[in-house]
């Protein structure tokens, strides 16, 4: 497969060949949506907690005697069933991620990058120089792709793309290996590096 290399103005420059097992791959919507569902429940961070009758403050001593006064049993005033008691079956910091079959999450991926290809929305562009660390510097340089949302995949050691970029929020910078495909859907368009998309093929052979 043969897809056309842009420059920063967005003209076509050189054409470049893409692995087929990669950016040809069939659509597997039950492997994007446990993709998905995996990438976030991994995001989930699991703090909720409520505290049980043991652990809320004070209910020590027996509000009243056992017997004879007419009222109901207790043997403390911080049981669930009063108030300021503790909770019954509340929730508790637990770890809600899970491991996803490193193949699945890669045919996942695989069939994402594809359907991007096949309508347009994959664009590969020689290099990203940004120049210094400015969001307006940044906007000027990708006025030329039009673009709802749009996510671009470089280096870590751009930095200058990845901090310029920061505060736009239509924009997203990460490095090739940070790609998943919660963002690869999320965002419109995936703007990408020749080198990025070499390693990502190096990666998804």
């Amino acid at each position: 497969m043969l897809i056309k290399v842009k420059n920063i103005n967005n003209e076509d420059i050189k054409d470049i060949e893409l692995s087929d097992d990669i950016f040809d791959y069939e659509l597997r919507e039950h492997l994007i949506y446990e993709a998905i569902k995996n990438f976030r429940a991994n995001q989930r961070r699991g703090t909720a907690s409520t505290k049980t009758r043991g652990e809320v403050r004070g209910g020590g001593k027996k509000p009243w005697k056992q017997k004879g006064t007419g009222r109901a049993r207790a043997g403390s005033s911080r049981s669930p069933i009063w108030r300021k008691g503790g909770i019954t079956f509340g929730p508790k910091p637990r770890d809600y991620s899970y491991a996803m079959p490193k193949k699945a999450r890669r045919n996942a991926l695989k069939s994402v990058l594809s359907e991007k290809v096949r309508h347009d929305r994959l664009i590969i562009i020689d290099e990203l120089v940004i120049g210094s660390i400015k969001t307006k510097e940044a906007i000027e340089k990708l006025k030329n792709f039009k673009y709802n949302k749009l996510l671009i995949i470089d280096s870590e050691n751009n930095k200058d793309l990845l901090l310029s970029t920061k505060n736009i929020p239509t924009i997203k910078a990460i490095d090739s290996s940070e790609l998943n495909v919660y963002d690869s859907l999320h965002y419109d368009y995936i703007l990408a590096t020749v080198d990025a998309i070499e390693k990502i093929t190096e990666v998804l052979k």
